[in-house]
C-alpha cells in the first residue's frame, strides 16, 4: 500500500472515529406553562413575578440615564454573571455575561454551588463607570469595570483585604466610594451562624482599598434573638440618610430583608423598628395559591421617573419545600413610611400580578426572549454564535460547532457524575409546569458513548436520558440518580433504525416528570410516566442552584 493510501485509510479512520463521537442536535424546545401564568393580564399596564423567572438569583441592579441593568449569582456556570437591560424595569434582555472570560472566572474542580456568589453591581455617575464585585469562593473577591456593559469588562482586580463574601460598591455623592460586605464577627462569635457587615474606603482613581475596616453591623437585628447570616449588604445615600440593606435569617425559608440608617456611612447605625422590610416567613397562609418563598436579598434603586423599586430572590415551590426552579428574581415597589422603605408589607404575600407605574407602560420596552410568563424558546443553532441564555459547566474547552444541521458536540471523556467541565450547554427550567425536547443523530460504539439531554442540579442529583450501548445493543436509556444512579428504563432500538434521529421530550409537572422518545418518523412513545423529580430540588440536593436542562454527550 502506498502513502497516499495510508494516508487515505488513517484519515478515513479518523473521520470514522470523530463521527461516532460526534452528536448532532437538530433543534432545541422548550416552553413553560405555569398556572400561574395563566391569569389574564393586561401587558402594558400590569406584569407578571417573577419578572426573570429560572434559576437567577441574587439580583443586583443599577440605572445609567434611563437604562437599567441587572446581574444574578452564576456559581461555577460559565460566562459567570448574566447582565439584563430594561428601559422600564419589567422587561429585561439578557445582553451577555459579565464574565466571558476564564481569565475572569476561573472555576475548574469547583462544586456546582461553589463559584461566583452575589455579583453587585454599581453605576458611579462621577467616571461614568460600570463596576461589578463579586467573590469567587475558590479565588477570593475582586470587580471588574467597563465604560459600557456591551462591549466587555476589564480583568479582574483581586481584593484579598476582604475577609468574607458578598461585597457590594457604593459612591457618594462627593465622589468616595466605600464597599461594604460579609465578614466573620471580630473575636469570638457568640452563637452559631453570627456574621457581621464590614466597610471599607475606596479609592476610585487607584482602584483599591484604603485602609483597614470597620465591623459597622454585628449580629444583625433583634441580637438578643441571635439573628443568623446577616450578609448581601448595599449601602445607600436617600435623602439625609445613609441606609444599610441586608439579608439575614439564611437563604431557606426564614429568609428576610431587613435595614438600617446611619448619618454618616461608618456609623452608628439605628435599626428600622419595623424589621424585616420584606419576608415569607411568618403570618401567611400556608395553603396560599401561587406560594413564593425565602424572600430576600435584595437591592433598591430609584428610577428615572423618580420611584423607588426593589429586586429581591424568591422560590416557587410546588409541594413543601421543593421547587426545581431555584431562586428567582422578582421585582416590587417600594413605598416609604416614616423615613424608612417598605417593600412589603407584613403579613402580605408575594403577588403574581403588579401594577406597573405611568411612565413603565408608556415606556417602549426592549425586545427580547421572554423571561417570565408563558413562553416558547425554540433554537435550531443556526447562528454564528451562541444565544446567551446557553451556559456551561465550569470552564469549558472548545468542544462544539453551530451550523445548518444544527448543534455539533464532539463528546469528551467526561461524565456529570465528575466535577469536570463535561460537553454540555445548559439551558435554566424556568417554570414548573413544562415540556422540553430536541432530535439528536448519534452512533455510539461502545457503552461508554452517549448524547440527549440531562436534567441537572449538582453531580449526585440528576437524570441522564438519550442514545447509548448496553452490552454492545444499541439503546435509548433513562437514569435517575439520587446519590446513586438507578435505571428507570430501557428501550432497545432495531439494527434497521441504528442510524435514524432520536427524539426526546420531557414534560414536568411539579415534582412528577414523563419521558418520551421518537425514532426516524415515528409517533411519540411513552419512556416513563410519573418519575419522581424531586431529587432536582434544591432543598433535597443543597447548594444554590435550580435545575438545568442539558444538551450532553460523553464517551
Amino acid at each position: 500500500m502506498n502513502k497516499i493510501n495510508i494516508l487515505s485509510a488513517v484519515l478515513f479512520l479518523f473521520s470514522v472515529t470523530m463521527n461516532a463521537q460526534t452528536a448532532t442536535f437538530h433543534y432545541f424546545c422548550y416552553h413553560g406553562n405555569d398556572t400561574r401564568f395563566q391569569e389574564a393580564i393586561d401587558k402594558n399596564r400590569e406584569y407578571f413575578n417573577p419578572v426573570i423567572a429560572g434559576y437567577h438569583p441574587d439580583p443586583s441592579f443599577c440605572r445609567a440615564g434611563d437604562t437599567y441593568y441587572l446581574v444574578n449569582s452564576s456559581f461555577s456556570y460559565f460566562p459567570g454573571v448574566p447582565i439584563y437591560q430594561s428601559k422600564d424595569l419589567i422587561h429585561w434582555n439578557q445582553i451577555g455575561q459579565v464574565l466571558d472570560r476564564a481569565s475572569q472566572d476561573p472555576l475548574d474542580h469547583q462544586n456546582v454551588s461553589g463559584g461566583i456568589f452575589a455579583p453587585a453591581i454599581s453605576y458611579n455617575r462621577y467616571n461614568k463607570t460600570f463596576y461589578m464585585i463579586t467573590t469567587n469562593v475558590g479565588k477570593g473577591s475582586f470587580f471588574v469595570k467597563t465604560k459600557n456593559p456591551e462591549k466587555g469588562w476589564s480583568d479582574p482586580i483581586y481584593l484579598p483585604q476582604i475577609d468574607g463574601i458578598d461585597p457590594s460598591f457604593f459612591f457618594d455623592r462627593d465622589g468616595k466610594g466605600y464597599i461594604v460586605h460579609n465578614a466573620p464577627v471580630y473575636g469570638n462569635t457568640a452563637y452559631e451562624g453570627q456574621r457581621a457587615i464590614r466597610i471599607f474606603r475606596f479609592d476610585v482613581n487607584g482602584d483599591s482599598i484604603i485602609g483597614k475596616p470597620k465591623e459597622i453591623v454585628r449580629g444583625g437585628t433583634h441580637v438578643d434573638q441571635h439573628p443568623i447570616w446577616i450578609e448581601g449588604p448595599h449601602l445607600y445615600r436617600i435623602g439625609k440618610f445613609y441606609y444599610l440593606m441586608c439579608a439575614e435569617g439564611g437563604t431557606s425559608t426564614n429568609h428576610s430583608e431587613v435595614i438600617f440608617r446611619s448619618a454618616n456611612p461608618m456609623g452608628p447605625w439605628e435599626e428600622d423598628p419595623e424589621n424585616p422590610i420584606l419576608t415569607q416567613r411568618e403570618g401567611l397562609d400556608p395553603n396560599r395559591l401561587d406560594k413564593v418563598t425565602c424572600t430576600g436579598h435584595a437591592d433598591l434603586l430609584q428610577s428615572k421617573s423618580g420611584d423607588w423599586w426593589a429586586v429581591f430572590l424568591g422560590c416557587r415551590p410546588y409541594k413543601d419545600d421543593l421547587y426545581n426552579t431555584g431562586r428567582e428574581t422578582f421585582l416590587l415597589p417600594v413605598t416609604w413610611e416614616k423615613g424608612w422603605p417598605v417593600i412589603l408589607q407584613k403579613g402580605k404575600a408575594i403577588p403574581t400580578v403588579c401594577q406597573m407605574h405611568s411612565w413603565q407602560w408608556k415606556t417602549k420596552a426592549i425586545k427580547a426572549i421572554p423571561t417570565t410568563g408563558n413562553f416558547t424558546f425554540r433554537d435550531d443553532f443556526h447562528e454564528q454564535k451562541l444565544n446567551p441564555c446557553w451556559t456551561f459547566l465550569r470552564n469549558p474547552s472548545s468542544f462544539y460547532t453551530l451550523g445548518q444541521d444544527g448543534l455539533k458536540i464532539s463528546a469528551l471523556p467526561v461524565t456529570i457524575e465528575q466535577k469536570k467541565s463535561p460537553s454540555a450547554l445548559f439551558y435554566r427550567q424556568q417554570h414548573t409546569t413544562f415540556n422540553t425536547e430536541t432530535e439528536v443523530v448519534f452512533s455510539p460504539e461502545n457503552d461508554k458513548q452517549f448524547a440527549g439531554l440531562c436534567l441537572f442540579q449538582n453531580e449526585k442529583y440528576n437524570f441522564v436520558f438519550g442514545k447509548t450501548r448496553i452490552n454492545n445493543r444499541l439503546a435509548i436509556l433513562l437514569t435517575r440518580t439520587e446519590l446513586m444512579p438507578v435505571t428507570i428504563a430501557t428501550v432497545f432500538i432495531d439494527g434497521k433504525d441504528s442510524n435514524a434521529p432520536v427524539r426526546l421530550k420531557i414534560h414536568g409537572d411539579g415534582q412528577y416528570y414523563d419521558f418520551y422518545y421518537s425514532i426516524g418518523n415515528g409517533g411519540w412513545q411513552v419512556m416513563a410516566r410519573g418519575v419522581d423529580a424531586s431529587n432536582l430540588s434544591t432543598s433535597k440536593s443543597g447548594g444554590f442552584v435550580g435545575t438545568m436542562i442539558g444538551l450532553y454527550a460523553s464517551k
